[in-house]
């Protein structure tokens, strides 16, 4: 899925123009980033839960090379489908 196909949705859903749309497909998008950064995760009933992980420093191999590297420590975004989604799919 793409803000395109997002603003898309919204412009057919709400009869707006496409600026207007995309407007508010970023609007959602930043507010969902936020919140995120905000409270550590983000819940959408019936559709999932993205949550803020913290990933550990590990030592990784250079595809290329088979060297090792270190990975530094970081954050990423995990998510888990809700029952209903699960079904839907």
């Amino acid at each position: 899925m793409s803000k395109a196909f997002i603003s898309a949705v919204l412009q057919d859903s709400l009869d707006c123009t496409g600026v207007a749309a995309n407007r508010a497909a970023e609007d959602l998008i930043g507010a969902i980033v936020r919140e995120m950064k905000k409270e550590g995760g983000f819940t959408l009933p019936s559709f999932g839960t993205f949550r803020v992980a913290k990933t550990k420093a590990r030592k990784a191999l250079n595809p290329r090379t088979g060297e090792p590297v270190k990975v530094k420590a970081g954050k990423t975004v995990r998510f888990k489908a809700s029952p209903n989604l699960k079904k839907a799919v």
